[in-house]
């Protein structure tokens, strides 16, 4: 996950959290957490990044709609990076 740009990494834990991601879903999560449009020209290459690193696998809901998933390879790193992350960070010092 080191290899990853922060955007890209916001996207894998979106499409982790999603009950069905698709692009639309997808897109409006990130608008609403960054507060701004997200263009497909930014989203789908990012997308396609994560499909072919081998965190995110991509299907076909219908002929317009792609669902997205996170692959085995994916939920490990994002354990990984959520362990890290506390060694820096405990959950109880981020009680306001």
């Amino acid at each position: 996950m080191y290899d990853l740009t922060g955007f890209q990494r916001d996207l894998l834990y979106v499409v982790a959290g999603l009950e069905e991601p698709h692009g639309l879903a997808i897109k409006e999560e990130l608008e609403e957490y960054y507060e701004k449009e997200i263009h497909h020209g930014r989203l789908y290459p990012n997308l396609d990044t994560l499909v072919e690193k081998g965190l995110v696998e991509k299907g076909e809901k219908d002929r317009r709609t792609n669902v997205y998933s996170v692959t085995r390879r994916g939920k490990r790193e994002i354990e990984a990076r959520h362990e890290w992350e506390s060694q820096y960070v405990a959950e109880d010092e981020l009680t306001v």
